[in-house]
């Protein structure tokens, strides 16, 4: 209230040549009652329901310039009409700009109270959450002048005008009629968003929604940050937000007590604070030590994923794992903290490698191996068309692979069980990086070598047959995957193997195929063990 919705409002309106509509004086329009009345006889409750409906119906209408309540963002149906309807401009005021301007106007029912300061910083604490959320431009009203208000407003209305038209030139017919896919985590108060499509580092308003503080702090490395470092932060600098850019190396050996001080260094030269909010840009690395860092900075400040590569799109980025290397372990030391949106922007992965992108498909024949076995069939048939990066056959995918996830994180978010399956190929994948040094191989492309060694023990098992072997063996080797793994010594990989957060009582426990498309969590004899390892060594 107060920010000068209103005035702002009215010549924004005359400069598009639009009809201007408050939502105020609608409702007193349509009830012959003013607003300080129907809050006296009738309740706030009964005012918002007929502010709601208001909204609903005016949000509807095209050719509209419309200013809201400064309340009308309590009702979850009207925050939802205004940003799937129309462009929302959070015009923000400071606390004192405010009073100054309704000291003396007495028909603002909530501020009839014997310290409206308090009122006021009660009100914005509740509310600016929300304005935030559904905002597509935030515009201060410190400055006196209000045309130059207006002119900004207008010169960034042309400004998002611009980049979606080029977004839309240099995107192929087929890719642009591709709609965005929106699924949820499902965790109660913890469930976040997992937004999928072409473009979405272009949607500004997008990333916008879903940061709550002034500040932002954007973690990338040398390979990422070139590619798209200045475009997310320049959308969140015309979104009025403060930018931090932090640039790491990049590779997995640096997901290291170091690259993670390197963050903590900048967050607090930057004088970040607990509404500080973290934004993962690049693959699993950078989503992994990203979301340590804001799990731990200040005991726990939000973050959003903004996964790069297929790998991260499909797994990494979403159920919230977060951590780092440990030179006896891989990620043997992080945190379970989930991100507040996972934003999956497939155009991404026209940059990426043809390495990178084999060692993401990993990920995906995993959990068609140990969850759906249809999944798996649709893997088989279409992996040229994923190699070729085919975009529809790379959106189901990559929506395939996040609700299998999103459901078992759902069912088991701490790992206490269930979750386990989803280190299908990690117990052997996880050695095979360690002994070679964090690097050597990409860890999808462990983790594909170490599904073919899984299923050569679930068969020496009695668990699956023969013939699905050679199923997981050949589609790993079509994405372009290794079969066949170094030879670490029997003795290094029994070594290795024993310092996994799976086992239990000093056993080695392994996620084995039982049949393909059904997990099983067992031991295995020494005898078998061996026997894979000779096999599958090489």
């Amino acid at each position: 209230m107060g920010a000068g919705k209103t005035t702002i409002g009215r010549l924004l309106a005359r400069k598009l040549n639009r009809r201007f509509v408050d939502s105020d004086h609608e409702i007193e329009a349509r009830t012959g009652a003013t607003i300080p009345w129907i809050f006296e006889i009738e309740g706030e409750a009964c005012f918002r329901k007929r502010e709601a409906d208001v909204i609903r119906d005016l949000s509807a209408q095209d050719g509209l310039v419309l200013a809201t309540g400064g309340g009308a963002v309590l009702n979850p149906k009207s925050r939802a009409y205004l940003a799937e309807r129309g462009t929302v401009i959070y015009l923000r005021a400071s606390i004192g700009s405010i009073l100054q301007r309704t000291s003396h106007d007495k028909n603002r029912p909530l501020l009839q109270t014997a310290d409206p300061r308090a009122k006021l910083e009660e009100l914005l604490e509740q509310r600016d959450p929300l304005y935030r959320e559904i905002a597509d431009l935030v515009i201060d009203t410190g400055r006196p002048n209000v045309q130059s208000m207006v002119q900004t407003i207008l010169d960034q209305l042309a400004a998002q005008e611009n980049a979606r038209a080029r977004r839309l030139a240099r995107t192929p017919m087929n890719e642009q009629a591709q709609p965005h896919l929106t699924l949820n985590v499902d965790l109660g108060e913890r469930s976040y968003p997992i937004v999928i499509g072409p473009g979405l580092l272009d949607d500004g308003a997008l990333l916008a929604r879903h940061i709550q503080g002034q500040k932002v702090a954007i973690v990338t490395n040398t390979t990422v940050a070139p590619l798209y470092l200045e475009r997310v932060a320049g959308h969140l600098r015309g979104a009025g937000r403060e930018v931090v850019e932090i640039v790491l190396p990049d590779g997995e050996e640096h997901k290291n007590w170091q690259s993670l001080n390197l963050v903590y260094d900048a967050l607090l030269q930057a004088k970040c604070d607990r509404k500080t909010t973290l934004v993962a840009l690049g693959g699993g690395v950078i989503g992994d030590l990203t979301g340590f860092a804001a799990s731990s900075y200040m005991r726990g400040v939000p973050f959003v994923q903004i996964p790069t590569t297929l790998l991260a799109q499909v797994d990494s980025s979403v159920g919230g794992k977060t951590g780092i290397n440990h030179p006896l372990g891989k990620n043997m030391i992080g945190a379970f903290y989930q991100p507040r949106a996972v934003l999956a922007d497939t155009a991404t992965l026209d940059t990426l490698p043809a390495r990178e992108l084999a060692a993401g498909l990993a990920e995906v024949i995993k959990h068609g191996a140990i969850l759906d076995a249809a999944f798996f069939d649709w893997i088989e048939a279409n992996v040229e068309q994923l190699i070729k990066r085919d975009p529809q056959a790379l959106a189901h995918a990559i929506a395939r692979s996040c609700e299998i996830k999103a459901e078992v994180v759902r069912k088991d978010e701490r790992e206490g069980g269930l979750r386990a399956v989803l280190n299908f190929g990690h117990t052997f994948g996880h050695a095979i990086e360690n002994g070679l040094g964090y690097g050597e191989w990409l860890h999808g492309e462990a983790v594909g070598c170490g599904m073919v060694m899984a299923a050569d023990l679930s068969a020496r098992l009695g668990l699956i047959d023969p013939a699905s072997v050679e199923r997981v063996r050949a589609l790993v080797r079509a994405a372009g995957l290794p079969a066949s793994a170094p030879d670490l010594g029997e003795a290094r990989w029994i070594e290795l193997m024993a310092v996994d957060k799976k086992n239990e009582g000093g056993e080695i426990r392994f996620i084995l195929l039982k049949p393909l498309g059904s997990p099983a969590i067992t031991t295995a004899p020494l005898e078998h063990l061996r026997s894979t390892l000779a096999a599958c060594s090489g």
